[in-house]
């Protein structure tokens, strides 16, 4: 990948950070989850996926769940910077006269499935790899993880179903950014090693950062990682990304923002001046 390249994903990534900071006032959204995944959702609708307005029905398009739905904000960014969602819309967020809300809407051109409770889009997913290989279609069918998402018992159903029926079609992305709602995953239900875990299901592993475009498209680029193997892709991150005031911290989870603090953030993201937050940090579960 050359650094021409990588400088046009790196900016495309700043301006869907900045969406994501906009949302985070007037209601609030879950930012330092959204600001985690930002880098992954734009590699792969610029560089890995063959969906866009003009397949967006077509039967050989490749298909994305966005099954950790709280990071919305970031994909909702990434369609306004592709041109697929009008920038206004986002001026719409929590209103009753738009769909732009915490969770992906299908009424939204673009959102393949709805999502709400974490665990049930690996399922949908699995259903719709196993229908693309039934018609012959080599569609690429990829579903984003938290990795807290995988405490739920329904993910590793359809895991262990996934490696019955050989799906190779079938991508799956874990946003490893440490971190469930309000708690480290390591300190409540821990994961690691986590690898191994997919691989004694049978799935084919890899690791790498997921705000490395240039890891991102060496590891991509192998999908499959082995015949006849469902992938996953365990992608290192850090929730709240590009904000050292809520990096990795517990209690910035879900984000409600004066907007004077907004434009401090935005200020903070570019490297002007690190941001002082005074808003309550609000515990969601």
């Amino acid at each position: 990948m050359k650094q021409e390249e990588i400088s046009e994903l790196e900016n495309m990534a700043l301006r869907v950070r900045e969406h994501i900071i906009r949302l985070s006032t007037d209601g609030g959204c879950f930012t330092g989850a959204s600001l985690s995944c930002a880098d992954l959702i734009v590699y792969l609708y610029t560089h890995f996926l063959n969906v866009g307005p003009d397949n967006f029905d077509a039967p050989d398009r490749d298909y994305l769940f966005l099954s950790k739905g709280h990071d919305v904000p970031a994909l909702y960014g990434t369609f306004v910077e592709l041109g697929w969602l009008e920038p206004e819309r986002l001026r719409n967020h929590l209103k009753t006269n738009d769909t732009i809300y915490w969770h992906p809407n299908r009424n939204i051109p673009g959102i393949e499935f709805h999502s709400g409770s974490l665990g049930h889009l690996p399922s949908v997913a699995v259903g719709v790899a196993m229908d693309c290989k039934m018609r012959g279609l080599d569609n690429r069918i990829v579903v984003i993880t938290g990795d807290g998402e995988l405490n739920e018992g329904s993910v590793w159903e359809a895991i262990l179903v996934a490696n019955a029926y050989k799906l190779d079609n079938l991508l799956f992305i874990v946003d490893r950014n440490q971190f469930q709602a309000n708690i480290r995953t390591e300190e409540l239900i821990p994961l690691e090693p986590l690898a191994p875990k997919f691989e004694a299901f049978g799935w084919k592993a890899r690791r790498v950062s997921g705000h490395s475009f240039v890891e991102l498209d060496e590891a991509l680029a192998e999908v499959p990682f082995a015949d006849g193997r469902p992938s996953v892709l365990i992608a290192d991150t850090i929730r709240g990304r590009g904000l050292p005031s809520i990096q990795e911290r517990a209690d910035r989870w879900f984000c409600n923002f004066t907007h004077e603090e907004v434009d401090a953030l935005l200020e903070e993201l570019h490297g002007v001046r690190r941001a002082e937050i005074e808003s309550e940090a609000l515990m969601v579960r």
